[in-house]
């Protein structure tokens, strides 16, 4: 039982430590010298949707 425990922790806490690195990274690319410069050169694209772009927070970001 306690290992079952122990390996649902481990998932949550990877799952979150994944949306900080990507969040991270993506805004550091989008805000970094380089990644304005190709967003001038080569115009804007569309981001993935995630099903984290439809929480409570984006609701007001967004034209739903």
């Amino acid at each position: 039982m306690e290992a079952i425990i122990f390996f649902v922790y481990i998932t949550i806490g990877l799952f979150i430590l994944y949306i900080v690195i990507e969040t991270a990274v993506r805004k550091g690319i989008n805000n970094s010298i380089i990644g304005q410069f190709l967003e001038k050169k080569y115009g804007v694209k569309e981001d993935k949707k995630s099903f984290l772009d439809d929480d409570l927070d984006n609701e007001n970001k967004t034209d739903h």
